[in-house]
Formats: structure tokens, sequence, C-alpha cells
């Protein structure tokens, strides 16, 4: 009798057919299949093999195998399982982000160019009669000669011909091929080879500590490496990288977020020159095809580094020795949509499952990481010292309600102690990051007589303008509005911008000072591909004076000649509804100032605010970490929150606002029955944003000390609970959008 193979089906059904494996076909779970589906073929993913199915009729046969070799590996298919059971999600949908949509379609193929080689080489007579009748067919057998290996035609020069290439396939000297062409997304990148750099005694300290986690066997511990900006964290990467490739294990580094990739990406390319061929990236800006070369590249082992975002945590790499997980505490390893996975979190657990070691390196550590160090579950490093013997960066906050009145009623963007401190880099030809965190040139539109504020028509949030296109955008679902002349509310051709993005704020800088070299980098302008490669290539050249953007520049970034770091409307992020905006703040002013002062020039960061006494603000202020997770704990504790106990999200969402609150209302009565215990339920309110993409929206929080105690209850009910077709209910375990 035939083994059973479970397929998942290829497309949005999420369905999972069982067939019979044909006697001929080496069929392993992870493989890709071609399978006969009503009466068409179509293509799937084997979950698992088993001895007999449940089905009571007589199955069909798998067609063929679409590659020999599983694409899943037996580790990401148990990883897979845990992501399943812990955050709730189906199976299916697991394998769905495991294997990307470029490696499933059969679309994506290798890229190959025709090429001619040498098949048989004519006599010497023969030769000398083509060196004077057919010059380019001589041309052509010198240079395949020459080479002695296939030789595409396009770089056959001069000498191409379709004429005398088919004139010489005729007479049999020479034969056609396909050669495979890898898409490399550094091909036009230079990379200068470097060397290690000398270690300080607690950088050492710290590699010494993951070399033997490396060389040990058996189950090992996460290391959290608590560095501050500048400390040299990315040496220790660079050298822990080089300590597992001579054990002969592969490493995977993640990055939170993609304008980390290229610097990041240069680094280890020019430290492991020797072996940059053997370096592979996985993020989202890279095309179809290029995702689909480095993939297979990782999956045959010709790559040994794989550098990505979060996607990256699935890479099929073998023999996984060391994952690196850098800046740690972002919150863009939270996956949005489903599986709402964390990065960092599934990093300990592959490691667990493949028993590699586990680095976790930030300036500013999640409360959750660090809290695991103070339980014992991790252990913990440090590097308190700036490598080059720097010191941190002097921190100045400026009262903007103060500057408000300085400039009697007008908007207060630069202050006067920044615009001061900037003239005196710009004559000293050092430069300058302006950090703001909210893109466009006003953050909305709005009618003084009567109040109207010019909102989205789908989402319950202003249109912010962008000048640029002369349109009114939402920053939620992109839709676009032509900006109006009147109010219209009240007719009122009064209306006018408020607030302001880093669009007006470029063209502040530009006005201010004229002679300087500004440039920004938001979503705005980093849409074409490689333009942020090329940005921050411009500045590291020092092509640029003042870089002005968004959080993209506020980590990880190092650029030796910055000495000034302005931080405008610091309060952004500070009065969120969200218990983490404290940590937020704290963690993006730290980072955005460790960019400044990171050669030999002393550095300087101003801060503007209008909350100038806030707790994130001064402890930010004064680089004590230590102090914030002090108080911030303290205060987490008191009302059971991360890192103290574990939190589930709960969302309903429909275009009928009284289905979707109803919903959520019927979902919490039943969640409320058989309650375990030490589980706390909230109650069903709006969310902070109420309405999205034409959807009204409805959460409710539960928080635990046991996470898949919460993931199993809440299941649960929402497998026993039917819901309206049109209604939405999602369930996001360790939520960290709680808008």
């Amino acid at each position: 009798m035939p083994l059973i193979a479970s397929v998942l089906i290829d497309g949005p059904s999420e369905l999972v057919f069982d067939y019979a494996i044909p006697d001929e076909l080496k069929v392993l779970p992870g493989c890709r299949v071609r399978i006969p589906l009503r009466n068409r073929h179509s293509t799937g993913t084997v979950l698992r093999i088993q001895e007999s199915s449940e089905a009571d009729f007589s199955l069909r046969y798998l067609t063929e195998l679409v590659m020999n070799e599983p694409l899943v590996t037996p580790s990401l298919l148990k990883l897979a399982e845990w992501i399943s059971g812990y955050y709730g999600t189906p199976l299916e949908q697991v394998i769905r982000s495991v294997i990307p949509g470029s490696i499933r379609g059969e679309k994506s193929k290798d890229k190959t160019r025709k090429a001619v080689l040498i098949s048989k080489l004519p006599a010497d007579e023969e030769l000398q009669h083509l060196a004077k009748r057919a010059k380019r067919q001589h041309q052509i057998l010198s240079l395949l000669q020459v080479a002695a290996s296939p030789i595409p035609i396009t770089e056959l020069g001069g000498a191409s011909s379709s004429s005398a290439l088919k004139a010489l396939a005729q007479k049999g000297w020479i034969q056609f091929t396909e050669l495979k062409v890898r898409r490399d997304p550094d091909a036009n990148e230079t990379f200068i080879a470097s060397t290690d750099l000398p270690l300080n005694e607690e950088q050492a300290e710290v590699l010494e500590i993951v070399s033997k986690s490396l060389s040990s066997s058996g189950p090992k511990k996460p290391i959290l490496l608590h560095g501050i900006t500048g400390s040299g964290k990315t040496e220790v990467y660079l050298q822990a990288t080089r300590a597992a490739l001579n054990l002969g294990k592969n490493v995977i580094i993640l990055v939170p977020e993609i304008s980390l990739a290229p610097q990041t990406v240069q680094r280890f390319k020019a430290r492991f020159s020797d072996i940059s061929e053997e370096v592979a990236v996985l993020h989202s800006h890279l095309s179809q095809g290029e995702r689909f070369d480095e993939w297979h590249r990782i999956r045959s082992g010709k790559a040994r580094i794989v550098i990505g975002a979060r996607s990256a945590i699935f890479a099929p790499v073998v023999n996984l020795g060391l994952m690196i997980v850098d800046e740690e505490h972002e919150p863009a390893y939270k996956q949005e949509n489903p599986p709402k996975y964390h990065a960092r979190d599934l990093a300990v657990v592959r490691g667990q499952l493949e028993e590699c070691s586990i680095l976790l390196g930030s300036a500013t550590p999640s409360l959750e990481t660090y809290q695991n160090t103070q339980l014992g579950k991790y252990d913990l490093v440090q590097l308190t010292q700036r490598a080059d013997g720097a010191s941190l960066p002097l921190t100045r906050v400026v009262d903007m309600r103060l500057e408000a009145r300085k400039q009697k009623g007008r908007e207060a963007i630069i202050s006067d102690i920044l615009r001061t401190s900037i003239d005196k880099r710009l004559e000293d030809k050092e430069q300058v990051i302006v950090f703001l965190n909210r893109r466009g040139f006003a953050r909305s539109l709005q009618c003084p007589p009567c109040g109207h504020v010019i909102e989205c028509n789908h989402c319950a949030i202003p249109l912010t303008y962008h000048r640029a296109d002369e349109r009114l955008v939402c920053h939620i679902c992109g839709h676009q509005a032509i900006v109006p002349r009147q109010c219209p509310n009240c007719k009122d051709p009064a209306i006018r911008f408020q607030g302001y993005g880093t669009e007006k704020a470029e063209t502040i800088l530009k006005k201010v000072f004229p002679t300087a070299r500004v440039a920004r980098l938001d979503t705005d302008t980093t849409r074409r591909k490689n333009a942020l490669r090329n940005t921050l290539r411009d500045f590291r050249a020092k092509k640029i004076d003042i870089l002005l953007g968004t959080q993209m520049i506020a980590k990880g970034l190092d650029f030796p000649n910055v000495t000034l770091v302005g931080v405008l409307n610091a309060d952004l992020s500070l009065y969120a509804p969200d218990f983490r905006a404290g940590e937020r703040t704290f963690q993006l002013l730290t980072q955005v100032a460790g960019r400044a002062g990171r050669g030999q020039m002393a550095g300087e960061v101003i801060i503007q605010t209008s909350t100038p006494h806030s707790p994130s603000i001064q402890f930010a202020r004064h680089h004590d970490f230590q102090g914030f997770v002090d108080q911030e704990c303290e205060l987490r504790k008191q009302f059971h929150y991360p890192p103290f106990t574990h939190l589930a999200l709960l969302l309903a969402r429909s275009s009928h606002e009284r289905r979707a609150e109803f919903t959520l209302q019927t979902l919490h009565r039943k969640l409320a029955q058989n309650l375990p215990k030490q589980i706390i339920l909230g109650d069903p309110i709006p969310s902070p944003l109420t309405k999205s993409h034409s959807q009204f929206r409805f959460q409710l929080l539960m928080r635990g000390p046991n996470a898949r105690v919460l993931s199993q209850h809440l299941n649960e009910v929402l497998r026993a609970t039917p819901t309206p077709e049109d209604v939405i209910v999602t369930a996001d375990i360790d939520a960290y959008d709680l808008g």
C-alpha cells in the first residue's frame, strides 16, 4: 500500500488534500510537488507523510516532484508547528511565510543566457582558410579556444553575428548552451576588504563568551549583548561570525529595518571579501528574481552568511551555528499580518531546536529581554565604553514652549540653539543628522473658523499634506485627495495647514542654511530601488551636509563625521495610547543620540520637546538605561503589563460598526466563561484607530503569566463561536501594536 502525503495546495484557499505517493518518487516533508486538482494540475507543499488516510475512497496519485530535495528543513517544519501552536495560526498559513511566494510559485525561475562553446576544433588548414575568407568565424573560434569554457553570446563583442555562429554550428565546430546567471542585488557595488579591528577588554570578553557558546554542545542560553551606542557591537558580530565559520557552522544576521541592510551587507562583505560570494541577502526590497536566486543559494549551501530583515528568520540554512539579532528591541521585528510572530522570539526558539548560539544586541534592550536576563533565562554581557574611546555626546533639551514665545506665535520648527549649533558644524566641515518621525509637509488641513479637519474617507485620521504631489494622503490606507481651496464644511477660504513633517522641515533647512547640501530619507524618497543605498553612500562620502529623516536613520548607522544630531518634535511617540509609549520614546531618543560623536570629534545632541520633564526624555538625556528600567518596571509590575505578564489583543473589524462591536461583546462573554486563573480579561472598547480601510475596529486585551494558556483559551473560544461573514476577528499573542 502506498504512503500518503498531506499536501498544502498553493493559493489563498488554505486547502490540504491527501495524495498517494507513487513508488518511484522519493517524497519527504517539505518537498514541492505537482498534483492533480479537479480537471487541472496544481502545485503544493508536502506537510507530512503518513501510512494511511481517513478518506473512504481511493486517493489520486502525486504527479511529480517539482524539486528533488525538500525546500523546508525538518527544523523549520518544527518551528512552523511551534508558531502555529503559540500564535494560534493555521499551519498552512505559517508554511506560506516559511516558503516565500517567489519560491512557491513557478513564475520565478533561474535566469539563463545563451552561450557557445567549442565542440570540435577544426584542422589547421581549415583555420587558415577561415582567417582569410571568414574572419568573424575565425575570431569566434579564437576567443572560445582561449577561454576554454562557454562564453555568453553577448560577450563575443564585434565578432558575434548570427550568420557566423550558425555557420560554425552547421559545421559541428561549436554548440549552443545555456549559462545560469545570478541576479546579484549587490552586483554594482564595490567592497574594499577590511581586517579585524583590535578589541578592547570588554569586547574581547564578550567574544570569548560567544566563542565558548559556539564550541559547546547541547542546548545554549541566549546571550544579550547590552552595549551603549558606539561601543563596537558590530565588530563583535563580525568576529563572532568568523569564529562560527571556522567551526564549519553557518550564520544568520537579522536587522530590523531595510535601511540597516546595506550598511550591514557592506561591512560583512568587506570583512569576508575572500568569501563574499557566500554572503546572501534577504529582504523585501529585492526583486522576485533576486530573492529566488538568494534563497536557492542559501538552500544549496553556497551561502553561509545570511543577512536580512525579520523574514530571514526562515532562511533554509543548514548546520546553523549562530544567529545574531541586531537592535533586538525594535518593534519592526513583529509581523503585522498573520502569522503575527516576533522574529526575535523565533530566533530563540529556532536556536533551541537547532542547538545554535543566539546573540541579541542592543543599546536599549526591550524590557522583556532584559527581564529574561534577570530571571536567569538569558546570559547578560555588557559594553559600557565606546570602542574608539570617545565619550557619549552631550545632550541638551530645548523647551519648545519657550521657543514659541520667542518666535511670537509662529510655528517653531528649528530653535535658536539648534540653528546656531548647525551653523557651527557646517563651518567646521562636519555633518549633521536631523531626526523627525513624521513624513509629509503638514500633518493636517484645518479650518480655523469652524474647526473642521479634513479626514480620510476610509480611516479615522486626518489626511497629511504632501507638497511634492500637491495631494492630501492617508498614511494608513494610501487614499489621496485634492487640496481644497475652501473649507468643505463652512466654505471659508481661511483653511490652512497645521503641524509639519519631513518635507516641510527640509524646505526650512534649505532656506535657513542655503549653502548646505540637504538630503531627506523617508518612505517617500526611498521608493525607487537603491535610493536608500545611494543616499547613505553619498552621506558617508561627505557629499551631503545635513541628513534629515525618519526612524530609518535613527539606529545602527555609523558616520564618524556626524557631530550633531537634532531631534525635532520629540513628543510624537510619547503620548500614544500604548503602555510602551515611554519605552519607545526612550529607545528612539537614545538610539538617534548615539549617531553623534562616533569618531574622534565630540558629539552633541539637541532634543526639541514641549514636555522637557518627561522621565523618558530625561533618562535619555543622561543615557541612564538602568534608571529608566527601574522606574518603568515598577509601573508595569503594578498594572500587570509585560514583561511581568503576556498580552493578547483580540480585534474585531467590519464595515458595519454595530456588527463588529456586537461580535466582540459576544466573544467577551464567551471568554469570561471558564476563564483560567490569573488571566485578566479587559472590556471591549473601540480601538485607538477606530476606523481603518473603511472598517470599524473594536478590541479587548487579555493578560496572563502563561502565553500558551492565553492562546489556547482564546483559540478554543474562537473556534467554537461562529462570527458573521462580514466581521473579521484576529488574535495577536504578545501584541506590540495596540492601535
